[in-house]
């Protein structure tokens, strides 16, 4: 009588099972027919069984066919883990394979195109999978991702930090800008006092007359005095050339700090008018209306408007934050939108683009034919003139 199978609880059975659970030998994996023997003789009595010569005389018919498909699925599988598991770090290929082979059904090696691993690394670098450099420890690799998404989403990041850096470096030159007509509205308003001498003349009463001058207006204080004899006199008066020219250079300085003052303090956070052209910047509404322009017909509020839009002639309520203003040529009629200056029509006459910033003309008014120079670009709009 023959030997009686192991029962299923027997020692010798729980140890063929934990066997067969884990990873065993490479070599002795037949790919063809996906089965692991536990052994050289097992593998042997395989490879003469009548299945195994039925699947080679079916791989000998097409040979390259069942070798392609197991490289690209090695090839597949290999890049997956890869990306997944280490993303674009730099790694050495060993680490990598022995996680890919720790999967019991993996696709073996032996049965692609490649018979090292070695050359399998060499031939990733040269197809630009990755980024492939031999070093003392051995072979190091680095997945290339080259994934639509992920390519779009890079490209947005580097558009957002370019902006945050425009606003950025915008902000700074506003806050020079300030600090440098605060430094020119405090040296004009800090005129020192001029003493002169005082000449004793008797016994008589003084009367001194000092006068405090300010922007909105000028205060006077009159106090008169009893001097002793030894304190008495009268100041020496000031030559008429001197007080003249005193007088006009002050309000020259008072003037220009008006008009600085007048460009700052008009400022407002709403620039919408009704009649400019404008320019859609949020993706919000899609890629049929981003970027494209619009003229304003109506305002509704101070940060809300109605825009029609030029090529579709389309209606959209839009909120400020989504516009922005438009530059025309030189020459073109543009609209003040903000500033000392807002609301009056001009003429483009020059554009500074290292301080972002505009010289133009205004044509309409009473303030017909000033020059206004340094107007930043976001407070001048085209005007939008029918054709």
């Amino acid at each position: 009588m023959g030997k009686e199978k192991a029962g299923f609880l027997t020692p010798k059975a729980i140890s063929n099972r934990i066997k067969c659970k884990g990873l065993q030998k490479l070599r002795w994996y037949c790919q063809m027919c996906q089965k692991q023997c536990r052994d050289e003789n097992g593998f042997k009595c395989h490879c003469m069984s009548e299945s195994h010569q039925r699947q080679l005389l079916i791989a000998g018919e097409n040979p390259r066919a069942f070798n392609d498909f197991f490289s690209n699925e090695f090839r597949n599988e290999f890049l997956n883990l890869l990306k997944r598991r280490f993303g674009t770090k730099r790694v050495h290929n060993n680490v990598v394979y022995n996680e890919y082979i720790s999967f019991k059904e993996h696709i073996h090696m032996n049965s692609t195109k490649w018979l090292t691993l070695t050359q399998f690394t060499k031939w990733l670098g040269r197809e630009g999978y990755c980024k492939v450099d031999e070093t003392e420890k051995g072979w190091f690799i680095q997945y290339i991702d080259r994934d639509p998404l992920t390519l779009q989403r890079q490209k947005e990041l580097e558009k957002q930090k370019a902006k945050e850096k425009d606003d950025d470096e915008r902000q700074a030159r506003a806050i020079e800008d300030m600090v440098k007509r605060g430094q020119e509205a405090g040296c004009s308003n800090d005129s020192q006092p001029e003493f002169t001498e005082l000449k004793r003349d008797g016994d008589e009463k003084v009367a001194f007359n000092m006068q405090a001058s300010t922007l909105s207006g000028e205060k006077s204080t009159k106090v008169t005095l009893t001097k002793t004899p030894d304190l008495l006199g009268k100041r020496k008066q000031p030559s008429t050339t001197q007080k003249q020219t005193k007088k006009k250079s002050a309000l020259d300085e008072i003037m220009a700090a008006e008009e600085k003052k007048k460009k700052v303090s008009l400022r407002t956070e709403n620039w919408l008018h009704a009649g400019i052209v404008v320019k859609v910047i949020t993706k919000r509404l899609g890629e049929k209306y981003f970027k494209k322009k619009g003229v304003i017909k109506e305002v509704i509020d101070k940060f809300t408007a109605v825009v029609k839009m030029i090529e579709s002639g389309e209606k959209l309520k839009l909120d400020q934050m989504h516009v922005e203003t438009v530059l025309p040529a030189i020459g073109r009629k543009v609209t003040i939108v903000n500033g000392g200056y807002r609301g009056n029509t001009a003429t483009m006459e020059a554009v500074d683009t290292k301080s972002f910033s505009a010289t133009v003309k205004i044509c309409a008014g009473p303030l017909d034919g000033r020059l206004v120079e340094q107007i930043k670009y976001e407070d001048i709009s085209k005007k939008y003139e029918p054709t």
